[in-house]
């Protein structure tokens, strides 16, 4: 791609484009020009980035001329208006809503696992949903060493997967509760404060919620595994920041946990921390603010062959969302 590289961060007063400026800053991406925008600014008239302000534009046809490259981190239907025209304007669009994830023809990239795709893209990159994001760099070096039979993982997800209203709603619940005072709920159907909701998104005729499907068919998609038996069981908690995993991964051949722990921590992106013995894991408090995908917990599942069960956390706005947008961009640089 052209340098120097005229970018635009649609959704940018959001939880996530405020933390993709804020990696993109971080990580001094290589643009000329930054520009930020937002389909409903409310009373947010600028956004931090780097020792700047960047004053928010409204997201309208016209904001998007003249740009290279458009992070979006917004919501299905406002991707699907807006995405189009970006491209139709010469711009490669990353997108990190549901709204393009499965079409054909769209890359779904996870850098660390799939970065060859990218060479595919015509215009639109997908960025997958969080919990995918953090379970198939664990999946990916296990798919290379051993082979995958079957997965089954139960995701504990917080609040900030929803956006601000959430997690303002899990703070104010939590002193609501505290002082013996009324719960409201207005974003989640039950609260969400001292309790587990086991419910994200809609649920289908199946029984499965959206979230449990995304983590099934993009999966698949990004490990090219289109048969992989996959199955998820998604809960929201009480935690602001990280999302966790309890994932189980049957193997096609045998792999101890201690050879597991030497794959998995040279994988790129992918840290150990595993002396459970000594309470060494990882938590959703200590993976907040990181890069990293964290694992421990490694152990064998001896109700299966070659099964292995293991515990992963990552920062959900970070790896799982921002970061990895940011680190499709930086693909697109090479």
């Amino acid at each position: 791609m052209k340098q120097p590289l005229r970018v635009g961060v649609a959704g940018a007063t959001g939880v996530v484009g405020l933390e993709m400026l804020s990696v993109m800053s971080e990580r001094a991406f290589p643009a000329e020009s930054v520009r930020a925008m937002a389909s409903g600014r409310g009373d947010v008239r600028t956004v931090p980035f780097g020792s700047r302000d960047l004053p928010v534009e409204e997201l309208t046809a016209d904001a998007l001329l003249g740009l290279d490259m458009v992070l979006f981190a917004t919501g299905a239907s406002v991707s699907r208006e807006f995405v189009p025209l970006a491209v139709a304007n010469g711009a490669v669009a990353i997108d990190n809503s549901r709204a393009f994830r499965m079409e054909d023809g769209v890359p779904l990239v996870v850098p660390e696992v799939n970065a060859k795709a990218v060479s595919r893209q015509t215009g639109i990159i997908a960025n997958p949903n969080c919990s995918t994001i953090q379970m198939v760099l664990v999946l990916k070096p296990l798919q290379d060493v051993a082979g995958i039979k079957r997965v089954v993982v139960s995701t504990y997800q917080s609040v900030s997967g929803t956006g601000k209203a959430a997690v303002e709603e899990l703070r104010e619940q939590s002193g609501s509760a505290l002082v013996g005072e009324a719960i409201i709920s207005r974003v989640y159907p039950h609260p969400i404060a001292f309790n587990c909701i086991p419910h994200i998104d809609v649920i289908d005729e199946d029984g499965n919620t959206r979230e449990e499907t995304k983590m099934i068919l993009e999966t698949r998609k990004i490990l090219e595994l289109p048969e992989l038996p996959v199955t998820a069981t998604c809960v929201r908690v009480p935690v602001f920041h990280s999302h966790a995993l309890a994932l189980c991964v049957e193997l096609d051949s045998e792999l101890s946990p201690d050879d597991a722990r030497r794959v998995l921590g040279g994988f790129p992106g992918v840290r150990i921390l595993d002396d459970a013995s000594d309470a060494v894991y990882p938590t959703q408090l200590s993976s907040s603010g990181t890069d990293e995908t964290w694992v421990g917990r490694i152990r064998r599942d001896t109700s299966v062959t070659n099964g292995l069960w293991m515990w992963v956390v990552a920062d959900n706005l970070r790896k799982g969302a921002a970061l990895n947008a940011v680190q499709i961009a930086e693909l697109l640089l090479d």
